[in-house]
């Protein structure tokens, strides 16, 4: 899996050296952590910008994939109320740790007040959900370097880990929730997604490729294999053929 990384980093010019930034005292130095994470966003954006201007076709609008692909329109989502026992379900449901949001509530606070909290919780979700607005104070997160590995003075050896809030992540599962039984009953998703499905995995879709093409090769039939990136993405297609 590494080398394969390491295969579309260099097709994609995306293998770089170490940065040369180093701090001093880096554990009370936030600021160059910050700097230096804001740089790594304004240098992926204006990568994109640059791929745009020398001629890669960039959808503006990926509706219009959906228009083409579907002959039918789908009926709007609609989204049932979340009851208060709902709340605790998705509430119970978590996982429980230690960690916190900027709140200071952990996970297994919540948990452990679930009984007192669903009712207005599942009131705040409702109108959320009803108003198309995410809490801007569930967007807040507590951002901390963790470290990869190399010099621990170098920020470009740290990657960001943003802890959101506990309250937050109950809202996440109940839009997740009512958005899944709307793409399942619709059949909106391909059969070919594997990836962030219930009963579903990455593994299973290498299951499935390597045996179409062990059942080709049975067969008697040719087994061809195209192999593309596009920016961060690494495309497979497998064609079989007489």
């Amino acid at each position: 899996m590494k080398t394969t990384w390491n295969i579309i980093k260099a097709e994609t010019n995306r293998l770089k050296g170490p940065t040369n930034t180093t701090i001093n005292n880096y554990q009370n130095s936030p600021k160059a952590f910050n700097k230096y994470f804001l740089s790594v966003t304004e240098n992926i954006i204006h990568d994109i910008r640059c791929n745009n201007k020398q001629g890669y076709n960039i959808n503006k609008n990926p509706n219009n994939y959906l228009l083409n692909l579907f002959h039918k329109p789908f009926p709007n989502t609609k989204f049932k109320n979340t009851s208060t026992k709902d709340s605790e379900k998705f509430i119970n449901s978590l996982k429980i740790k230690e960690s916190s949001g900027y709140n200071k509530i952990s996970k297994k606070m919540l948990k452990i007040n679930a009984p007192f909290i669903s009712s207005p919780l599942s009131y705040i979700c409702n109108k959320s959900v009803l108003s198309g607005t995410f809490p801007t104070r569930l967007k807040y997160a507590t951002v901390k370097p963790l470290l990869k590995k190399g010099d621990k003075e170098n920020v470009a050896n740290y990657r960001p880990i943003s802890l959101l809030t506990s309250f937050s992540k109950v809202l996440e599962k109940i839009i997740y929730d009512r958005l899944l039984k709307h793409i399942e009953t619709n059949n909106i998703l391909a059969v070919e997604q594997f990836g962030f499905r219930t009963s579903s995995s990455t593994k299973k879709a290498s299951c499935k490729l390597t045996d179409d093409i062990l059942n080709a090769i049975n067969n008697r039939m040719m087994v061809g294999g195209i192999f593309a990136t596009y920016r961060r993405l690494s495309i497979a297609l497998i064609t079989t053929y007489y």
